[in-house]
């Protein structure tokens, strides 16, 4: 017999899936406010999101339109793993109300195909089957020679032209099933899964380089003291960080910067080949070389149907 406390309510009148997204932060002050705008709209309202505070010292969590669970600091393992799974577990909550969950960090933004479809909850309604989707993962970069500071007014595509590329970042961001993320959200726990084609993650952490070298920095406060992992580029000064975003966009021509740099197609071949299973989950290959690949990928601009979806 079913455990009743294993069923999920049923899709609501209408055919429109409940999808709920969540999100982990310590003092984002600058992309925070986009990511509860962003999926505010994704899913029907900011009742849909839970932001879990981690010990937020700047005031960034107060006042937020949607619910905010504080927690104290993890005492009991390592913070990475304890991370994982605290927000599996919520999800996992969740997911006895909602369809689908996403898990992003404050500077991710997940858009599905917008060509196709207006919200997340619209692709996850046009395939019933898919139990988790990959993302196409792309970090946003700022030209500084070219672009501004970003105006918290608008939104970021409609402020920056320029992306690379990262396996790595081809996350299992949105998923209906339980099993735990693992690997700072990069791989999934028993659950065997691809890319969907159609839902793109734009990652917001090299969009503007001030507000790089401030996170850069509060990250590696948290490495130094408050048992964050090192291996990661959370170990990184602020200082170093756009010193590699300045390098990016330097040899670009001052006159017409964008003209020889294609719009980003991925081929199925290319998407098919980022997933890899490690153990007993699947992942997206390229642990530890977000660095590498920002150094090295090729510079490619975010397709223009994207402009002001994030």
């Amino acid at each position: 017999m079913p455990d009743p406390l294993r069923r999920r309510p049923p899709t609501p009148p209408g055919g429109r899936p409940r999808v709920a997204a969540l999100t982990m932060v310590r003092d984002e002050p600058v992309m925070l406010p986009r990511w509860v705008e962003h999926y505010s709209r994704q899913c029907g309202g900011a009742g849909a999101l839970l932001v879990i505070d981690d010990n937020t010292t700047d005031g960034s969590t107060d006042d937020l339109e949607c619910p905010v669970l504080r927690v104290p600091p993890f005492v009991h393992r390592p913070f990475e793993p304890a991370r994982m799974g605290f927000v599996s577990h919520v999800a996992s909550a969740l997911l006895e109300s909602y369809d689908a969950v996403v898990f992003c960090d404050a500077d991710e933004f997940l858009v599905a195909e917008p060509e196709r479809y207006d919200t997340l909850a619209d692709l996850v309604g046009a395939k019933p089957r898919t139990k988790v989707f990959g993302a196409v993962g792309m970090n946003v970069v700022h030209h500084v020679g070219a672009e501004p500071d970003l105006d918290p007014a608008a939104p970021i595509s409609e402020q920056r032209a320029l992306a690379k590329f990262v396996p790595l970042m081809c996350k299992p961001a949105m998923k209906k099933v339980h099993g735990a993320w693992t690997a700072a959200s990069h791989g999934l726990k028993h659950t065997e899964w691809a890319i969907d084609p159609e839902l793109w993650l734009f990652h917001a952490k090299f969009a503007d380089r001030e507000a790089l070298r401030m996170a850069a920095e509060g990250r590696r406060a948290a490495v130094l003291h408050d048992n964050r992992p090192q291996e990661t580029s959370w170990k990184f000064t602020g200082d170093k960080m756009v010193r590699l975003l300045d390098q990016m966009t330097a040899h670009l021509p001052e006159t017409d910067p964008y003209a020889a740099i294609p719009e980003f197609a991925p081929t199925t071949h290319q998407l098919r080949r980022v997933v890899v299973q490690e153990d007993d989950a699947w992942r997206a290959r390229g642990g530890g070389r977000q660095i590498q690949r920002m150094r090295k990928g090729e510079l490619v601009r975010i397709p223009e149907r994207f402009r002001g979806t994030f």
